[in-house]
């Protein structure tokens, strides 16, 4: 066990180190080249068909959800203990610059999404329930005829999410409940089964229907609780800005008891956590937007620039801006989540509550949307929809057993699954470009005009570049 421990190291830091990160980088670059740039020159028509809608009511038709629902479940996905903890790290990792560079990663990766999901709702498919599934396997399989590779992704992403999603989650939720009220790690796993299986077993419907009123509202406590620590640490905003954008190109120098990083790795850490919370290229998002009711490909994918946007610019940055106006991000034995929560304490007695609230409300609803990511990849694996309820059920006790710390050993394992998926759908991003560029061209040209919702895509598919 040590030695596959020992490997999965190794595994892990080349899929989380420099190679992968600049092919992550690379990939939303060139694709930004090749759509023009879109995704920024349309930054207001983006936000006012996204955010300008969040609150446009209207029903999905059978076996699909909302835009804004499959928004809401991936961001529930995605939106999860790497903003609290995550950021933490690169910050006492890599200083202030590292913010910078989780930034740009971002600012990046928003092409990235919109890629993926664009070519995850051309591509999706009607399962036996008569529902659309989708992702990276599709695309790769439909897009780019390569059936072996989206077999790879879907064994990943199938696997990933027992780690990942059910234990790593529960385990941050029973931890945080633990340390700030006390509750014992057996109760929270009870409750987190519990809640889990009703939200789990109504499909993407019930997930859909959690998520567009859990995610928004742990969104908007979060942003105010850390508003409200900037107001009362305005004065030392603009000294973190100003280390943010120093550091970035000359290291951060040794101080209090921080070490001190050099460029490189205030590089490595603010891209490596950047994408570990956006998801940008990782392939998962794709899963969940594909169920979305919706009439052209480009008109979701924009809703995963927004998503990119809200996740690290937004929350992230609150978290950020809160740790290094407190100071304590110098303190050598705060790390991580106990970073955060001290920041926050710092400001006001009790902060450290939004913390704890912040961490078992967006964990629980990562640990939501990687069931459904899970449930999917696996539906593909197997190529039947028929053995879904043994996993949703295999993912409910692993949850409980992460809750009380069971298992450990897996959840370095998961996250390496978690970095391999990045490959194959990488590849597949790379290779259906030319693809994303017609569609892309094809919506902006008439961007207001609604469009069949059973039209077939695949005339985009031919002749690729």
């Amino acid at each position: 066990m040590e030695t596959l421990l020992k490997i999965n190291n190794i595994i892990n830091e080349f899929i989380w180190g420099p190679p992968v990160l600049i092919l992550l980088l690379g990939t939303g670059l060139f694709l930004a080249i090749r759509t023009k740039f879109i995704i920024y020159r349309r930054f207001g028509f983006i936000g006012k068909n996204t955010f300008g809608k969040i609150f446009d009511k209207k029903e999905a038709s059978e076996g699909s959800v909302t835009p804004f629902q499959a928004v809401s479940t991936a961001l529930g996905g995605t939106v999860g203990t790497g903003n609290i903890a995550g950021v933490a790290t690169a910050i006492s990792l890599g200083g202030p610059g590292a913010v910078f560079w989780m930034w740009l990663a971002a600012i990046i990766g928003m092409t990235t999404k919109f890629a993926e999901i664009t070519l995850a709702v051309a591509t999706r498919e009607k399962n036996e329930k008569g529902e659309w599934a989708g992702g990276p396997m599709y695309y790769i399989k439909n897009g780019l005829k390569i059936p072996w590779l989206s077999k790879i992704f879907s064994f990943l992403g199938c696997l990933a999410p027992l780690g990942v999603g059910a234990m790593v989650q529960s385990n941050s939720i029973s931890d945080a409940l633990n340390a700030s009220f006390y509750i014992p790690t057996w109760i929270t796993g009870i409750v987190i089964g519990i809640l889990a299986f009703i939200v789990i077993v109504g499909g993407i419907k019930r997930i859909g229907q959690f998520a567009e009123k859990v995610v928004p509202f742990m969104a908007v406590v979060y942003i105010i609780g850390g508003i409200i620590i900037l107001i009362i640490e305005r004065n030392q905003i603009s000294v973190a800005l100003r280390a943010i954008f120093t550091d970035a190109f000359t290291g951060t120098a040794a101080t209090g008891g921080f070490a001190g990083s050099t460029v490189a790795m205030a590089i490595r850490w603010g891209v490596a956590r950047g994408i570990f919370t956006n998801e940008a290229g990782l392939g998962t998002a794709p899963i969940a937007h594909s169920a979305s009711d919706i009439d052209h490909p480009v008109r979701q994918g924009i809703w995963g620039a927004f998503e990119v946007f809200m996740d690290t610019i937004l929350v992230c940055s609150i978290t950020a801006l809160v740790i290094l106006t407190s100071g304590l991000w110098t303190d050598p034995e705060l790390k991580g989540a106990s970073l955060t929560t001290a920041a926050f304490n710092s400001a006001f007695a009790g902060g450290g509550y939004i913390i704890a609230v912040g961490i078992a409300l967006f964990a629980f609803t990562t640990l939501i949307g990687w069931s459904y990511y899970g449930e999917k990849c696996f539906e593909f694996f197997v190529g039947s929809n028929k053995l879904t309820i043994p996993y949703r059920i295999l993912y409910i006790v692993l949850s409980f057993i992460g809750s009380i710390g069971g298992l450990s050993m897996v959840w370095g394992i998961a996250d390496t699954l978690n970095g391999l998926m990045a490959i194959p759908n990488l590849i597949g991003i790379l290779g259906l470009s030319g693809v994303v560029v017609k569609l892309t061209k094809d919506f902006f040209k008439d961007p207001d005009r609604i469009r069949s919702k059973d039209k077939d895509w695949s005339e985009f598919f031919r002749n690729k570049e």
